[in-house]
């Protein structure tokens, strides 16, 4: 799903009303219906609703909302902030359709016209919408304080006022909501770390905004949905064995840290890879062969992993988890890249020897997979100001290193070379635990020789990652969750994603 900025929301809005044709004042209605019928099923008996609108187009459906829960009955309360902008016409025809349904109409001008906010209050955002280009100041900043205050449940309309779509509201006063009502599709500022106090739990509306529009239309973020993995899929044919899913080669491991090997050799195995060989030190060699007899085993280095010889043998490579950060690791790294021209699969502890060593990132195989944490990020490339920023420079250097980009989190960020991002849709908050990004370096290094493009590999991988870690969080709960649980429940996850592959 495309992710739109708040210009391009704007420019839907305008299409569908130019080509379905409908008017603007009918797909007002057909938003603030939308909010109304999911009100309806929220909240089914009858209910005090305080409704604070602008007057502007967000405030217009605050009205059509306003209006629909007064003719069925409920008792609403309506608070209009008066603003020098001029009033959209909208609104205007929507306040005096309201004024038949309901006198309690009340404009705010000062703070002291703001109510006393009852506990019993159901209170509805409708200030500001996405068009909001500048931070709310005085007695608009002050109205969004007064009903955070408030203990209620607050229901913003589209975005929480005075939250910027796609620009950091770091410094702004923002509406603190219970549960946002948006339209049509995620916006940019709900995906982000930054925002998830203001936006509570996110409730998507269809209001039938026009598919041309939408096909045809370029976005830069997109939103990975189930559709997108399956058509990536690549169920396995009848008459094959394990040489045509590839040998992959993880470079993991070193005294004390086995368990991470482990743990990517497992998700490796499990995620299709045909042959693994695990190059690990040593002192590991009798963990990995008890632990996961189905791969093979080289050794180099007795505590840690020295540099190799050669890896040309391989279909797809990783390194990094629990390999240590060692001298020698430099030119580790340097073997590795040097003698790969496929793409390898950066993690941990590789990664924070790059942040070391920047010459190192010149060398990266063209399409390596690089799969940060938000502090391994910072380290690679510097600190940004906010979560925005950071989606920028991840852009920027996927492009210029010619790289794909993990940004691991609770919406992971893959940024790619030719200036596309993808939120994951999958995962849950259990999945911070110590190795589930060993476990999601496996996972994406068994696709890559299984001859996924490393672009699916990333986007398939993380879907694959956050869907087996749901599924155990659905059966163990979030708090209980382990890394080796993700890997435990990778077979369910294939069986959904394979659902729709199932046909003769």
């Amino acid at each position: 799903m495309k992710v739109f900025s708040a210009t391009q929301i704007k420019q839907w809005d305008a299409y569908t009303i130019a080509n379905e044709p409908i008017s603007s004042a009918d797909l007002m209605e057909r938003a603030g219906t939308a909010c109304f019928n999911w009100l309806q099923q929220a909240f089914p008996s009858k209910q005090l609703f305080y409704i604070f609108c602008g007057n502007g187009n967000n405030g217009g459906d605050g009205l059509v909302i306003a209006r629909l829960l007064a003719q069925q009955k409920h008792t609403v309360f309506v608070y209009i902030l008066h603003a020098a902008d001029n009033t959209a016409e909208d609104f205007t025809r929507n306040l005096k359709k309201l004024e038949v349904a309901t006198f309690n109409i009340y404009t705010i001008k000062e703070e002291v016209d703001f109510p006393a906010i009852p506990n019993n209050v159901v209170t509805i955002d409708a200030l500001f919408g996405t068009g909001l280009n500048k931070p709310p100041a005085g007695v608009a900043a002050s109205l969004i304080a007064h009903i955070n205050q408030s203990n209620t449940k607050i229901i913003a309309v589209d975005i929480p006022s005075g939250l910027f779509a796609d620009a950091s509201s770091k410094q702004n006063t923002v509406i603190t909501a219970t549960v946002t009502l948006s339209f049509q599709q995620p916006k940019l500022a709900f995906l982000l770390p930054e925002n998830e106090l203001h936006c509570g739990k996110v409730e998507m509306l269809d209001i039938g905004l026009h598919k041309k529009f939408y096909a045809y239309e370029q976005a830069v973020f997109n939103w990975t949905e189930h559709t997108i993995i399956e058509d990536m899929y690549q169920p396995r044919k009848k008459f094959t064995h394990k040489g045509n899913y590839g040998h992959a080669a993880i470079i993991a491991g070193s005294y004390g840290m086995m368990g991470a090997a482990v743990l990517a050799a497992r998700a490796c195995l499990r995620s299709g890879a045909g042959k693994l060989t695990g190059i690990i030190p040593l002192r590991g060699y009798t963990i990995m062969q008890t632990a996961v007899p189905e791969a093979m085993c080289i050794t180099s280095g007795e505590n840690f992993v020295e540099p190799l010889q050669s890896i040309n043998n391989f279909t797809a490579v990783a390194i990094g988890p629990g390999i240590g950060n060692y001298v020698s690791h430099v030119n580790l790294l340097k073997t590795v890249f040097e003698a790969k021209q496929q793409p390898v699969v950066v993690d941990a502890d590789a990664l924070n020897i790059i942040a070391d060593n920047n010459e190192l990132l010149a060398m990266l195989p063209p399409y390596s997979i690089l799969t940060p944490h938000p502090r391994e990020f910072e380290r690679l490339f510097g600190k940004t100001a906010n979560d925005f920023e950071r989606l920028q420079l991840a852009l920027q250097q996927s492009a210029a290193l010619n790289v794909f980009i993990i940004l691991k989190g609770h919406y992971s960020f893959i940024s790619t070379p030719d200036g596309k991002g993808y939120f994951n849709s999958t995962g849950n908050a259990g999945m911070a635990t110590a190795g589930s990004g060993d476990v999601l370096t496996g996972i994406i290094t068994g696709l890559l020789a299984q001859n996924y493009s490393p672009e699916e590999a990333c986007i398939f991988g993380v879907y694959q990652h956050g869907l087996a870690g749901d599924l155990a969080a659905e059966k163990l709960s979030q708090e209980a969750m382990i890394a080796g649980d993700i890997i435990n429940y990778l077979g369910d996850a294939f069986k959904i994603i394979a659902t729709k592959n199932n046909g003769c």
